[in-house]
């Protein structure tokens, strides 16, 4: 029997988190390394997958299968293809870097604080999250699927309600109360999503009389699984509205600027580069296969939708005086712009839209700390407290030009090639889409360059005028982020070489190929 790879990298920071959770609350550093080291075994394994699947080879690999409960059909099936083995690969890499750089978010606070906060329990919860979202891309059993999409909610509420952003102008109670409305806001909406979606589980037993996502795949392309019209469209809307929730896609977003702003920056990171990527990709796994004719038909609503998340969020980005509800804004229009990509129909929009989930994942992890950094020696979220922080710690308002030059898609960043293959793709089809949603780059210009002017030009404000720069620890979080910015900007060959087959098959799912040019190429 060969090794599980796939079981071992979701179960290795499973037990990594039990394991950090029972070290002694004394010995926190103890507990700190643990962690860090449990999440680079992880990625030592997730390059394990890379290395190992071929992406010419079959759909699905290094598949496991075993019957789990027996009476209602579902099984333990895993298996990834192209889109999933790259996001696990974003998942297992940014790990460590959000455990370096809350080092100390997690720490005892002062003497006579209300609150108690378990250093341990602070890196065990992270390392659960990871667990959690692996096991999520692998799983090809719908059921399977489901009980992981829905568990790390629980973590997650804990991360944010019990870790809070130590940065509040209003007191440790109104703090208090602040990250506990976030935690259950987030909790409360993806919980509703999910019971939607639970129900929509349950009618495709009904249905197809089973949760395997390739049995049920295979007998709708060969005709063997009928679905009625009105059947399949509301399942599909079923599953679309947990996903669109979890994405989060306009107006079912509200949740993301109260979590990210009331989390600390590397929970924020979380929950905006790894968690929310599980809503995407599960609508180009789950939807796009199970619900090929109803994806179709309600393609139009989910591209005005995708536009309005990318108008609003850069509209609101650019009003915004809290620095983490800014990126938080600029998160909502960057995943328009990914959900745009997927239902574009196309392969350059959804090739795009895999790439932009990678590289989204790398530049807001990149700003976001580099702000959670800031944040932390000034105590302030608000833009307003900074200026002039470019003459007294150069390197860090250099690392936080280039997070938010890859922010706005910079040409020679990495999210410029996945952006633009987004434009490209939908222009094809849709092209008054295509061309509306270019108003986002321009507004994403905007919020970032004002962001850059008023906390790091202008004159030294006495109260950031003895900020230290970045320390060596800080560094090592910032550095290689930005070295995979500048990479994967000049050269995203690695990543698009093992998208774009899975990418294909996606299209022969929904029966779809690309546009024809209306002009032919000159023999």
């Amino acid at each position: 029997m060969s090794f599980p790879l796939l079981t071992a990298t979701a179960a290795l920071p499973a037990i990594g988190a039990v394991a950090t959770a029972a070290v002694p609350a004394a010995r926190r550093n103890a507990a700190k390394s643990l962690a860090l080291l449990v999440s680079l075994a992880t990625l030592a394994l997730a390059i394990a997958i890379l290395v190992r699947f071929d992406p010419d080879g079959d759909r699905y690999q290094l598949t496991e299968s075993h019957s789990w409960i027996k009476e209602f059909g579902v099984r333990y099936e895993l298996g990834v293809d192209g889109i999933a083995v790259v996001l696990i690969a974003l998942t297992a890499l940014l790990i460590p870097f959000i455990i370096l750089a809350g080092w100390h978010d997690a720490d005892p606070l002062e003497t006579g604080s209300k609150r108690w906060r378990p250093t341990q329990g602070f890196f065990a919860l992270i390392l659960a999250v990871e667990a959690m979202v692996i096991i999520s891309f692998e799983a090809t059993d719908v059921f399977l699927f489901y009980i992981f999409f829905e568990a790390m909610l629980i973590p997650m509420y804990f991360l944010i309600g019990g870790f809070g952003d130590r940065a509040h102008q209003h007191g440790e109670e109104t703090a208090s109360t602040q990250r506990s409305y976030a935690a259950v806001k987030f909790l409360l909406y993806n919980l509703v999503g999910g019971l939607i979606m639970l129900a929509a589980v349950i009618g495709l037993y009904v249905v197809a009389g089973n949760f395997s996502l390739t049995e049920i795949a295979e007998a709708r392309a060969n005709g063997t699984l009928d679905m009625a019209t009105n059947t399949e469209r509301w399942l599909f809307l079923g599953f679309f509205f947990a996903f669109a929730v979890k994405a989060p896609l306009w107006p079912l977003h509200t949740w993301l600027p109260n979590a990210m702003g009331e989390a600390t920056a590397p929970v924020a990171v979380l929950i905006t580069a790894v968690v929310d990527k599980v809503g995407t990709f599960a609508m180009l796994r789950f939807c796009l296969q199970l619900f090929p004719e109803a994806s179709k038909w309600a393609t139009p609503a989910i591209l005005v939708l995708a536009l309005i998340s990318i108008i609003y969020g850069a509209l609101l980005a650019v009003g915004q005086r809290d620095i983490k509800r800014l990126v938080a804004y600029a998160s909502i229009s960057h995943f328009g712009f990914i959900i745009m990509g997927i239902f574009a129909m196309t392969s350059q929009g959804q090739s795009g839209a895999t790439l932009y989930m990678v590289n989204h994942g790398i530049s807001t992890a990149a700003l976001m700390l580099v702000a959670g950094f800031l944040i932390s020696r000034r105590g302030s979220r608000l833009i307003a407290d900074y200026g002039g922080v470019q003459k007294v710690a150069p390197v860090l308002a250099g690392t936080f030009l280039i997070g938010g030059l890859a922010t706005l898609s910079l040409p020679g960043l990495a999210p410029f090639v996945s952006e633009f293959l987004v434009l490209v793709g939908t222009f094809a089809r849709y092209p008054v889409i295509g061309i509306i949603a270019t108003l986002g780059i321009v507004l994403a210009a905007l919020y970032t360059l004002v962001l850059y002017q008023r906390t790091m030009t202008g004159p030294v404000k006495p109260e950031v005028s003895a900020m230290p720069d970045l320390r060596v620890r800080e560094l090592l979080v910032v550095a290689p982020l930005i070295v995979l910015l500048i990479f994967l900007g000049v050269y995203p060959k690695p990543v698009t070489d093992i998208v774009n087959p899975a990418v294909q098959q996606t299209l022969s799912d929904v029966h779809e190929k690309d546009p024809k040019p209306e002009v032919e190429a000159a023999k």
